[in-house]
């Protein structure tokens, strides 16, 4: 098959969980087709890395762009039917480097990543069979964020008009798509009931690079003293908010069960308020790290205390295949299919979650066994290799030999 990738960035490096699905689904799909890549640079990002995806597509360009600044509310924005965050990515300049990267060219299939890139086959290339593989379902996090986080009265308003927007403009896209991609079956039962019950859903869940988080590529012991770690983007508003939950209402009573209790906050780009974590006892924020595998095999457990539900959570498969139990909430662990006490420890209040936290680093017993079957449940599951041919499989059976 002859596929074109089109991505709304460069995955690579392979620093951002949403870059590590793209990344290693490109290169799955490319491994059983023939594969062009059309991405974007905001501000001339990573251009430099033009080389890596040229050593297995067979076209790749770059395209330089910034985001236009975010619209007035009237008449610009209320008088748009399109939600902001849609516009926020419309570019002409973009859709002319698409014409002229589809001219003369024939493919089975266009696959994008989200449903920016998607609103650029709306009302041009129609006849293009249309895969858009989602790292989170749009809809769902912005409901959810709304719920989740505190709101003024105006953002209250302009996040009620961009939801009500955005509804309508995912049922537009989901009439246009061959089928949509997606991390989990929470991410397809949402777009069941809220979305469209025709368009075709495939569940391709996200994984790991097995080879690059084995327990024992880099041995390290475990830190001396009772060790969690959070890891992840430190500007993602979940993120933000997970750990404003877990401070706000968490931390102080697991001190009280474990008082030598450390905490590393690990990942790029920390905003002030995670930042100001580092004044508390034991709070260590590292910001962004060349390599994360030496703070996963330091710590006795990962915590991962979202709030905000959409896709599935990298850091959780990472932790499993390099050996560091994880205490997550449901939401947090949403996706993967995995089951409290056997492969992780799930919790859903202030409380538990203390509780379960407390009780894994009180007991080697328990971290051990979840450490073990975590393993067993990613080399099993959620290797990229597996959930690769998974993906390449559904769409030769599917658009094989549509272009003619």
């Amino acid at each position: 098959m002859r596929i074109l990738v089109f991505y709304p960035y460069i995955p690579y490096p392979v620093d951002r969980g949403t870059y590590q699905r793209t990344f290693h689904l490109l290169r799955a799909l490319a491994r059983d087709h023939e594969v062009d890549l059309l991405a974007l640079s905001e501000g001339g990002e990573r251009l430099e890395q033009k080389a890596v995806f040229e050593t297995f597509c067979r076209r790749v360009e770059f395209v330089r762009f910034e985001h236009p600044a975010w619209p007035r509310l009237f008449p610009d924005r209320l008088l748009n039917p399109l939600p902001t965050t849609i516009l926020h990515w419309r570019l002409p300049h973009i859709a002319e480097a698409l014409e002229r990267f589809l001219t003369g060219q024939r493919y089975d299939l266009v696959h994008v990543c989200d449903i920016v890139m998607a609103q650029y086959f709306l009302e041009r290339h129609t006849a293009l069979s249309l895969a858009m593989d989602r790292s989170r379902v749009d809809l769902d996090f912005q409901i959810a964020q709304h719920r989740t986080m505190a709101q003024g009265l105006k953002s209250t308003l302009l996040d009620n008009e961009n939801i009500w927007k955005l509804a309508c403009f995912e049922k537009r896209v989901a009439r246009r798509v061959a089928v949509e991609v997606v991390c989990g079956p929470d991410d397809e039962t949402f777009i069941r009931r809220h979305i469209s019950r025709e368009v075709p859903v495939l569940v391709v869940a996200n994984g790991v690079d097995l080879e690059y988080f084995r327990p024992d590529v880099e041995p390290k012991a475990r830190a001396a003293e009772p060790t969690v770690l959070f890891c992840g983007a430190m500007d993602y508003s979940p993120n933000v908010d997970a750990l404003r939950w877990f401070f706000g209402g968490i931390h102080d009573s697991l001190r009280r069960h474990v008082p030598e209790l450390r905490v590393l906050i690990v990942g790029k780009s920390p905003v002030a308020e995670v930042r100001a974590y580092t004044a508390r006892p034991g709070v260590t924020v590292t910001g962004g790290v060349p390599d994360v595998r030496p703070y996963y095999q330091q710590s006795w457990l990962q915590i991962v205390p979202l709030r905000i539900g959409g896709g599935t959570r990298l850091k959780i498969p990472e932790s499993m295949a390099i050996g560091t139990p994880v205490v997550s909430t449901t939401i947090g662990a949403q996706g993967l299919d995995l089951v409290h006490g056997e492969n992780i420890l799930l919790a859903d209040t202030p409380e538990a979650f203390a509780s379960e936290t407390a009780r894994a680093l009180e007991d080697a017993s328990l971290r051990q066994r979840l450490d073990t079957a975590g393993r067993k449940t990613v080399h099993e599951r959620l290797g990229w290799p597996r959930l690769g041919r998974q993906l390449a499989g559904y769409y030769e059976r599917t658009f094989g030999g549509a272009a003619g």
